[in-house]
């Protein structure tokens, strides 16, 4: 992912992102942002041909399995609604990622105790 590198780099360094880390960061995110308005129709769910003309769309609606029958030119839509839906997972799972490392990366964080257990036990 083209994303990894910034992390990586920020990891190495002491954690915290330098300006044109962020910048790099935000451009991508606004970048998927655009991506992600310019999407049409979206639908969750499966398409699948029963032969010899039928199609059958099925989903979950409130924990439920709903199917309802499908003309191949409501099929073509709907199939086409399913892909940019799963565009739009992969694009939001994205800017969920890059979120988590421009916010992160912007703050110092909380400084790490040693592993080494003091010989001053205080419950002995």
């Amino acid at each position: 992912m083209k994303t990894e590198h910034l992390m990586k780099t920020s990891e190495e360094k002491s954690g915290l992102l330098n300006p044109a880390e962020i910048k790099e960061l935000k451009r991508r995110y606004l970048s998927l942002a655009h991506a992600l308005a310019q999407l049409p129709w979206v639908c969750q769910g499966s398409v699948m041909h029963t032969p010899p003309h039928a199609y059958r769309w099925t989903r979950k609606v409130n924990k439920k399995t709903v199917t309802v029958s499908l003309s191949k030119d409501q099929a073509e839509l709907i199939m086409e609604a399913i892909a940019n839906h799963r565009k739009l997972e992969t694009m939001l799972k994205e800017m969920r990622e890059l979120s988590e490392r421009a916010l992160l990366g912007s703050a110092p964080g909380v400084v790490k105790r040693s592993n080494e257990k003091s010989s001053q036990n205080p419950l002995n």
